[in-house]
């Protein structure tokens, strides 16, 4: 009887179905005799297993008597009949509002930071995009090789614009001076296009964060892109600014960069 109440049957519900199933056909007082249900109760049970499909109403010239349901055919009904609620609620649940979980932020320390990127490098599929300084170049150059092998697209920004090849860079390789110059090292890593990190390193600390949050892999991504972007120009216009230039946007220029002209680009 336990587990027709676990399908939702009533206690008296599940005592009339088994006691039909072992007596057979029954009136509403032969059952109330077998089953010990109270004879003010019996017919509402009855009237409840005849809903659920459970048992059946036979007349006779005596009067009406109730038999059960097959059991096999009990169970199919009743699997049947919870396949339509369960996708009638998945179609009713689909069409609320879903609020969307905040996408966490995953603090990094010490060792954790290269070796999540490590994981991250050797998970992504499509396109890898760093921008690194030699000595994590050369730690994560083995997990680019293999990335590289695997055919994902590798963009690497030298942080350093290390005049000779350091061996640690890979892939299409852009060398533009943009680390900072307190011993501190940065790095940026976007894979897929869906998972980023972003660490410094530094004599006494290393710390950084991993996330799949959208807003910090698109910054993260355009950190790198569009400074290879406006290197590629300063490259080009190097020397020709005066004469391409309005005295406007030359003005801009000399705001963001002070030091002169826009960086240089090297690439490999």
């Amino acid at each position: 009887m336990q587990a027709l109440q676990e399908l939702g049957f009533t206690e008296y519900e599940a005592r009339a179905y088994t006691t039909l199933i072992d007596a057979g056909e029954l009136s509403g007082y032969e059952l109330a005799k077998e089953s010990g249900i109270p004879r003010a109760n019996v017919y509402a049970v009855l009237d409840k297993l005849l809903q659920r499909g459970a048992a059946q109403r036979l007349q006779h010239t005596g009067g009406q008597r109730y038999s059960a349901i097959p059991p096999n055919q009990l169970l199919r009904g009743i699997e049947a009949s919870q396949k339509r609620a369960l996708v009638a609620a998945g179609h009713a649940l689909a069409q609320r509002p879903q609020q969307s979980e905040p996408v966490a932020v995953f603090n990094l320390h010490d060792g954790e930071l290269l070796a999540k990127a490590q994981q991250l490098i050797d998970a992504c599929e499509k396109t890898v995009l760093i921008a690194v300084q030699p000595q994590e170049a050369a730690l994560l150059a083995e997990p680019i090789r293999m990335a590289r092998e695997r055919g994902v697209t590798i963009t690497t920004l030298c942080l350093q614009a290390c005049e000779h090849e350091c061996g640690g860079c890979q892939g299409e390789i852009h060398r533009v001076q943009l680390a900072p110059v307190d011993g501190v090292r940065w790095l940026v890593l976007v894979t897929d296009r869906s998972m980023t990190l972003i660490g410094q390193l530094g004599a006494t600390a290393v710390d950084g964060v991993v996330t799949e949050q959208r807003l910090v892999t698109e910054l993260a991504a355009a950190y790198i892109l569009q400074n290879l972007a406006l290197a590629v120009l300063g490259g080009e216009l190097a020397g020709r600014v005066d004469g391409q230039l309005s005295q406007e946007a030359q003005q801009v220029l000399s705001q963001l960069y002070p030091g002169g002209a826009f960086p240089h680009i090297s690439t490999a």
